[in-house]
């Protein structure tokens, strides 16, 4: 068996690993490249593989820097089974199908000014109507449940508490007679968030695949995410501000109206509007309320007593591009949460646009932010920054919170990794994660006593 990284090598987005076994290729996820626009067009339009060429492939989430690629992947060829969670399939769905509208929306806009510039029109990389083919290939699987991928290779996925359905996965596979067991992590969620479970161990393995997101770097605890919040969005209201957050649609959305409901209910706010500008938010928020197996002890309990955490009765829900539009117009202190969680699309630049330059006003920072994003310009707190190619001072006072953050920091990946049988753990491959932070979490590991920690490049092959 052989390990080919093809995505989230030496870097953050669009995770892709691919299993040769026996002749045959499982691929590891499908993900979109986020980045520079044309180095992420580029790699996302073209594998660097015969699509044709996989016998199967296996999600950990529903992420579009996980998934979002599954659609050109079918258009270009692949036909086979994609094997995720119940509600990883569920999520995928809305998700993939709302990607796809995306993309044929900035190709209808990129070919008006094409045409006007008498220049060649172009094809999104899909359609809504590819990511439905791809939809119609996604087989649920059950936590905990071995299932067959292909011949003498099962897998088996474990819930990795970093959004509803995601998961970690053991494959068994069985080679010349010898049998091994390679585990990849997929994102790793933190202990003690609200919602979903914490994240549970996928038992021992031979080699691991680890993400290394924040490696090296300690997130505020979650314990304390509502009184700080609380108190940052009283002194915004005190000065009569409103409060813009670019959230993802899928899991921060969520945890924060989930964490607002609490605060809400404790009295500790004072109870202002609150709007969730995003459709697919919306569609996944029902798809949340579906899947309550998903939850923890405590959110479980909250639902029979208030019956349901992300109806707030100042809470409201935009779906038109009217509605949104008129946000705008609101003179009195409010929250507006609208996607995308890095500023680089959607109706977040409306309200950006529109707030940036009041000085009563604050960003709330609640998400990773990728390098060479208009987020991770904000989280640096650049004076100038430009929203669709208009230069705005930036006058708004930005806050990041961590403590939101769904991803595991380098203490809990430390002690992720540390639970697996040291004895039988052979080699440690890190992905998803910058250089810096991925050498960070080696050191970290390396302390641990634990030496065959590699950091592979994109298209590096290892066997096992």
């Amino acid at each position: 068996m052989n390990i080919e990284f093809q995505g989230a090598a030496r870097t953050v987005t669009g995770s892709m690993h691919i299993l040769q076994i026996n002749g045959s290729r499982v691929l590891l996820d499908c993900g979109l490249f986020q980045g520079k626009r044309d180095e992420s067009n580029e790699r996302n339009k073209h594998f660097p593989f015969d699509p044709r060429s996989i016998s199967a492939v296996v999600l950990s989430h529903a992420h579009i820097d996980h998934s979002g690629n599954l659609p050109n992947l079918v258009k270009q060829g692949y036909n086979g089974p994609i094997y995720c969670t119940p509600a990883t399939k569920d999520l995928a769905e809305i998700m993939l199908r709302d990607s796809g509208m995306i993309q044929e929306k900035d190709i209808e806009f990129l070919n008006k000014w094409k045409t006007k510039n008498h220049q060649e029109p172009v094809e999104p990389l899909y359609t809504a109507a590819d990511a439905q083919t791809a939809c119609e290939l996604l087989k649920p699987v059950p936590y905990e449940q071995e299932f067959p991928v292909i011949q003498n290779t099962t897998a088996k996925f474990t819930d990795a508490g970093h959004i509803l359905g995601s998961a970690s996965v053991r494959v068994t596979v069985t080679e010349n007679g010898t049998r091994k067991m390679l585990g990849f992590t997929g994102d790793v969620g933190r202990r003690n968030m609200p919602i979903i479970k914490d994240p549970a161990f996928m038992g021992n393995v031979d080699v691991l695949i680890s993400e290394s997101t924040y490696g090296g770097i300690v997130h505020d605890p979650p314990d304390n995410m509502g009184e700080i919040l609380a108190t940052d969005i009283s002194h915004t209201i005190e000065r009569g501000g409103k409060i813009i957050v670019p959230a993802f649609s899928v899991g921060r959305t969520q945890d924060l109206v989930f964490t607002l409901h609490t605060l809400f209910d404790k009295g500790r706010l004072p109870r202002i509007p609150i709007f969730v500008d995003s459709p697919l938010a919306i569609n996944a928020t029902e798809i949340f309320k579906k899947h309550q197996e998903c939850f923890d002890e405590e959110t479980a309990q909250h639902v029979l007593q208030h019956h349901d955490p992300f109806g707030l009765s100042q809470l409201h829900y935009v779906r038109t591009a009217e509605e949104s539009k008129k946000l705008n117009t609101i003179g009195e202190p409010c929250m507006i949460i609208a996607a995308s969680g890095m500023c680089e699309a959607g109706r977040i630049l409306h309200h950006l646009a529109n707030s940036i330059e009041d000085s009563r006003n604050t960003i709330l920072i609640v998400g990773y932010q990728a390098e060479h994003t208009l987020g991770k310009r904000l989280v640096d707190k650049e004076d100038v920054v430009r929203i669709f190619g208009t230069p705005y001072r930036r006058r708004a006072e930005v806050l990041v919170h961590n403590s939101f953050s769904a991803h595991a920091d380098g203490n809990e990946l430390v002690t992720y990794v540390s639970a697996f049988d040291r004895k039988q753990l052979g080699r440690v491959y890190l992905v998803h994660g910058e250089y810096p932070r991925q050498c960070d979490f080696q050191t970290g590991l390396k302390n641990l006593g634990i030496e065959g920690v590699e950091i592979p490049e994109r298209g590096q092959v290892f066997p096992v």
